[in-house]
């Protein structure tokens, strides 16, 4: 039978179970609210006829209760708002099941940019070995980051679960259960979560799908691409950032750090204990029984914090020993299963994953000259009394050689000493867990050589007097950093005790890339093609200086954070960027969404092995014309004009602070970060974080980050009558094509109906009208571009999916937009913010919050 179109799948195994279910869930008894299952889907229809008459939020809530509840009390009608804000929250819950339980379905599991696939493609091409060849060299490091766009307690993950597995089985009675549970069970955390809880929920999916997924897909490539041979590349390996990433949160502490390297550590041997019981009742064998029993025992013992000898190259040779003893006396009974473990080990050690430390650059000097003063003050010889004084140049070359150690108990500043106890814990971390546990610290905000020194000083003076086994990461955000820094990293190959570094750690340099920060600072096109340029020249740069370079890509969910079709992204790059290892960074729900179960988990990841191999091996030419670059250039300059000149407007603060959901996401209680950089009162842009900053426009249903700025680009080649450029543009690169594919994902996201009503605003209805113009203007011309008659014209599952998520969430955003509404007019009436109204309004807008990016799965 022949294989339908992905739609048909989508609407077959998603949508029609999706409406069966819903309306199994719409009838259960939750509580004493009476009919709330049956009037939401009449307020529904009230918000999608009100919209589609151009009616206001406020006038579509007050005609639902006029028409179908005119009793209710004012009270009643708010509780019943809230009731409707649960209910909905639960739907996305369980269209999240039905559709992660669909997925290998929907999604070809053996298609297109799958392993299977890539392995038929090359051998027809004879090119089976330049494929092992690049394959032992080639990584991809997925970094789960503890940036708050999950809204989902550790409870409610559970419920989606278990309700995708009884969807996939079909069990009724089980699936209406967990539909009463999950109408139970609150969705609202009362406070905080700590770093250390955020570690948690995330260790969750490193022991339940990372664990099996990628030990799934390197079997794989072992048996089929390398027929059974041992690999030394471990290929596929995790990032880890909660409880290391310190950038802004102050919350993160060297103990809560030592604390997440311990609970990975005994998750990983957690998950080999299991294993190993496994095996023990099977390799019941003479020579053999005896070994894997001493090796559950020691694992029984780590887990149970009994003292233990247990190594990680005993672990491992030891179970080479009975897999030699299985192939030669036991007919090879089992051996795939030991392989199997043997694998895991090797991708996984004894730490699971590689911790992070992340600060903040203006932090790093703070707390740098802090310790220079102290040791000065103390008459320690390590730093001339007049270090302040000499040139950026002079405190360079005293960095470089820096030799000597700090006594911490000179330090009095609580915060410094918090730094400098940080840098001890890696040392720490990997006497316990292994050099690979923490490695690694990345400065954001980086903009100078300097910044990379200081850190480089700190290190080497606090923990690693004798030898640093920590790669210095610099992190460039804005579009000025990204142009400097060529100019920065030719500084550190020509300094000749880092370069020394450089050589002991295999002449490899890190060099992470901001999406999020980029495209906050110089809008969608420029970001994209000024991190695409300094890729390019970093590339150059580092190849002149025999520098492998590593680009590691801070990427959000939603395009205009750098996400969307990841995958196509790094397919898209040509020979002119160094791609030997794809790194890039994923949050909240895009954590659960791309690799919540173990298919989307394999297919995503298979996805991105193979994207990023697909440049290497494949004959397509992927370097950009001369022509093409032009135009690039082009279009991206005056998408940056026309960003920095919306961005300069009077009303472009004023309108996010009073019109937008901005100032509630602090409330949300969903982070352990505070949603701002500075300590300011008012809000100032430049201490503004991506995620609420692009939040806030998705809950706006105006997404402005992930397409301001394309359309008018684009108008210019059109007025100029030159718009065959750009169609030449987007049909030869497929760099550009993948920017204006996650741009339409971010339009089709784009609800102008929802604040139409802000355009008649005395205060910002010109402003809006700038935005919507934008918007229309961007729509029609990549319309024009693509030869589409719709958006997303080539991914109609995705466009389906999107369009019922969207559909689910109407009601909430009415809601929200009703509760803002009245907040304001509450506001102008002279209302305070305590005001029992006010509060109430206020927590009506902060739940909604919840529901609405859930939805959006990756936010915009």
């Amino acid at each position: 039978m022949p294989t339908q179109p992905k739609l048909t799948r989508f609407n077959q195994n998603v949508l029609s179970k999706y409406q069966i279910y819903n309306s199994i869930f719409m009838t259960l008894p939750f509580d004493a609210i009476t009919k709330t299952g049956a009037l939401l889907p009449l307020f529904h229809e009230t918000c999608q006829k009100g919209f589609a008459n151009q009616e206001d939020p406020t006038t579509i809530v007050n005609t639902f209760f006029k028409k179908y509840q005119a009793r209710r009390t004012p009270e009643s009608q708010i509780n019943l708002l809230f009731r409707f804000i649960q209910y909905i929250e639960r739907q996305v819950v369980l269209f999240d099941a039905i559709e992660d339980a669909a997925f290998p379905i929907v999604n070809n599991m053996d298609g297109i940019g799958t392993l299977r696939s890539l392995k038929e493609s090359v051998t027809a091409e004879n090119k089976l070995e330049t494929l092992q060849k690049y394959l032992e060299e080639f990584k991809v490091r997925i970094v789960l980051t503890a940036h708050p766009t999950q809204f989902y307690p550790g409870s409610v993950l559970g419920i989606i679960t278990d309700l995708t597995e009884a969807i996939r089985e079909n069990d009724l009675l089980r699936i209406n259960d967990l539909l009463a549970q999950l109408g139970k069970t609150p969705f609202f955390k009362h406070k905080k979560p700590s770093p250390f809880d955020e570690a948690v929920s995330l260790i969750w999916y490193l022991e339940n799908v990372f664990y099996k997924s990628f030990g799934t897909i390197y079997d794989y490539i072992q048996q089929n691409i390398f027929d059974g041979k041992q690999i030394d590349n471990d290929i596929i390996n995790i990032g880890f950032w909660p409880g290391g990433d310190r950038d802004g949160n102050p919350f993160v502490t060297p103990e809560i750090t030592l604390n997440v390297a311990n609970r990975l550590r005994e998750t990983i041997i957690k998950n080999y204990y299991r294993d190993v019981r496994r095996l023990k009742r099977k390799l019941s064998f003479q020579g053999v029984e005896d070994r894997v029993n001493t090796l559950e025992k020691e694992l029984y013992k780590i887990i149970t914090n009994k003292k233990s000898s247990l190594t990680l190259d005993y672990f491992t040779s030891e179970l080479k020993e009975v897999k030699d003893i299985i192939i030669k006396k036991h007919q090879s009974l089992y051996l795939s299963e030991v392989n199997s473990l043997l694998n895991k080990i090797h991708l996984f050690g004894f730490h699971f994953a590689n911790l992070d430390i992340r600060q903040d650059s203006r932090k790093h000097a703070q707390f740098f000259n802090d310790m220079v003063d102290a040791l000065i003050k103390s008459g320690s010889a390590i730093f001339p009394k007049n270090y302040h004084d000499l040139s950026e140049k002079e405190q360079i070359k005293i960095l470089s050689k820096i030799k000597g150690e700090v006594d911490l108990s000179l330090i009095k500043d609580e915060e410094t000493l918090k730094a400098l106890n940080t840098m001890k814990a890696i040392k720490t971390i990997q006497e316990t867990n292994g050099e690979k546990a923490a490695n690694r610290y990345i400065i954001s905000n980086n903009q100078t050589t300097l910044n990379v020194m200081q850190l480089f000083a700190m290190l080497k003076l606090v923990a690693f007097q004798d030898k640093l086994t920590v790669d210095i990461g610099p992190l460039f955000e804005t579009i000025t950093d990204l142009k400097n820094a060529p100019a920065v990293m030719e500084e550190l190959y020509t300094n000749p005790d880092y370069a020394k570094h450089l050589k002991s750690r295999g002449n490899k340099q890190t060099i992470m890339l901001g999406f999020s920060d980029g495209t906050k600072d110089g809008g969608y096109l420029m970001a994209n093609w000024a991190i695409y340029k300094a890729k390019e020249a970093l590339t150059t740069v580092s190849r002149k200086y025999g520098i492998k370079v590593i680009f590691f890509d801070g990427r959000g969910g939603p395009p205009a954070r750098g996400g969307g079709k990841t995958h196509n992204f790094y397919a898209s790059l040509g020979p002119t960027i160094e791609d030997e290892e794809v790194q890039l960074t994923i949050q909240g729900q895009t954590i659960s969404s791309n690799f919540g179960t173990l298919e989307s988990s394999q297919y995503n990841l298979e996805q991105l092995i193979s994207s990023g191999i697909y440049n290497s091996i494949s004959d397509k030419d992927l370097s950009m014309t001369d022509e093409n670059r032009v135009v690039m250039t082009d279009l991206a300059e005056r998408s940056y004009k026309a960003y920095s000149d919306f961005k300069a407007h009077p009303k472009f603060i004023p309108y996010l602070e009073h019109m937008s959901t901005l100032k509630y996401y602090a409330k949300t209680n969903i982070g352990s970060r505070p949603s701002k950089r500075g300590k300011s009162e008012g809000l100032v842009f430049e201490d503004l974080r991506a995620i609420p900053f692009v939040g806030s426009w998705s809950q706006l249903k105006q997404n402005v980050p992930g397409f301001f700025g394309v359309g008018t680009a684009l108008k210019h080649y059109e007025d100029s009558g030159e718009f065959e450029k750009v169609q030449t543009l987007f049909k030869t690169s497929d760099f550009f094509k993948t920017l204006i594919e996650n741009s339409m994902m971010s339009l089709s996201k784009s609800f102008f109906d929802l604040t139409r009503y802000m355009a008649e605003d005395a205060e910002y209805g010109e402003f809006w009208k700038i935005i919507y113009n934008e918007y229309e203007t961007t729509k029609r011309l990549i319309l024009k571009l693509t030869g589409y008659k719709e958006l997303m014209q080539e991914e109609p599952a995705g466009k389906a999916s999107i369009a019922v998520r969207e559909s689910i969430v109407l009601p909430l955003l009415t809601i929200q937009q009703y509760a803002l509404k009245k907040i304001q007019e509450l506001e102008k009436a002279g209302a305070k913010p305590n005001d029992e109204q006010m509060k109430v309004f206020a927590n009506m807008v902060t739940r909604s919050l919840f529901g609405n990016i859930n939805a959006s799965r990756n936010s915009a």
